[in-house]
């Protein structure tokens, strides 16, 4: 397998109500077949039915809510921006779970969830320097 992600799809219980929520954030993607495409970066992100997507996985539908183990993250150029963003989440109707604050590692960051409680970092981290088009390169942390 190579090491890379393609497609991160965000199970919903209300599609037009995420869609919504992302394009409140900006964001612009496409509806096909009661699914939603938004291209970011070099990956998609899709939002589509809850139910559909755990019978897709071979899973049974699970209730929503509470801390699934995932985060997305979302690396901006400074506190300012990390600021602005939260500020918009809200706006759009995002819950915040994080106020921004530098945090136990040392950087600047602050959380919220989406409607359906998917959970999204928004960080400033000066030592995960953004390129250009907002690609990100990790350093070499000197190990294995």
């Amino acid at each position: 397998m190579e090491q890379r992600i393609t497609l991160i799809t965000l199970g919903v219980s209300d599609l037009a109500r995420a869609k919504a929520f992302y394009e409140a954030l900006g964001w612009r993607g496409q509806e096909v077949e009661e699914t939603v495409f938004f291209q970011a970066g070099g990956l998609g992100l899709v939002l589509w039915s809850r139910d559909k997507l755990a019978r897709d996985c071979g899973l049974e539908p699970g209730p929503a809510g509470g801390f699934d183990g995932i985060v997305l993250a979302h690396n901006v150029r400074s506190d300012a921006e990390v600021d602005a963003l939260l500020a918009a989440a809200e706006r759009a109707g995002a819950t915040i779970t994080k106020p921004a604050a530098v945090n136990v590692v040392g950087f600047y960051s602050s959380a919220f969830t989406d409607p359906d409680g998917h959970a999204w970092e928004i960080a400033h981290n000066p030592g995960f320097p953004l390129a250009e088009d907002g690609t990100i390169t990790l350093p070499d942390f000197g190990g294995e």
